[in-house]
């Protein structure tokens, strides 16, 4: 097998333990993949970035929000489209902790943002599409973490920051 060439993603799931819920945002009907479902935050990586730089812009540019990335949910590996190796994308997924009161600002890649607890999003993501899937795994990775780890273990852990490198 010959070395691959991917695009870089990341994922932000923003979770507000203020009353315990999660950032979604339905996708724009004018996005080349994915159209008008609901996702966290993601986003691919600019040339020469790492995940955590890519993590922060993309809050920044999506939503408009900071927020502390407190552990890595998992990886993702998936085709952006046909199984083409110009839409192969390998990402990291990050729980990010917000803390803040700022409603999201949306950018023209989302239509609406929602807070949702636990139930109420695996309630709306109900397509069985495989972004849509994704996301279900995703929030029902981050209730298994959220209830086996305290905040304040997540928060020391998530303290250095992940890039290695």
């Amino acid at each position: 097998m010959s070395v691959g060439r991917f695009i870089g993603g990341v994922g932000a799931l923003l979770w507000r333990s203020s009353d315990n819920r999660y950032l979604l945002l339905q996708r724009s009907p004018h996005k080349d993949y994915a159209q008008e479902i609901w996702e966290p935050v993601t986003g691919r990586l600019e040339q020469g970035e790492g995940f955590e730089d890519a993590l922060y812009r993309e809050l920044q540019e999506e939503v408009g929000l900071t927020a502390q990335p407190i552990c890595i949910l998992g990886t993702t590996h998936f085709y952006r489209g046909k199984a083409l190796a110009e839409n192969e994308l390998i990402g990291v997924v990050y729980l990010c902790h917000y803390t803040g009161d700022a409603s999201p600002r949306l950018s023209e890649e989302h239509t609406q943002a929602r807070w949702l607890n636990a139930s109420e999003a695996l309630h709306l993501l109900t397509d069985p599409t495989p972004p849509t899937l994704w996301t279900r795994r995703v929030i029902e990775r981050a209730e298994v973490v959220l209830q086996t780890l305290p905040l304040e273990i997540l928060l020391s852990l998530a303290q250095e920051g992940y890039e290695l490198g």
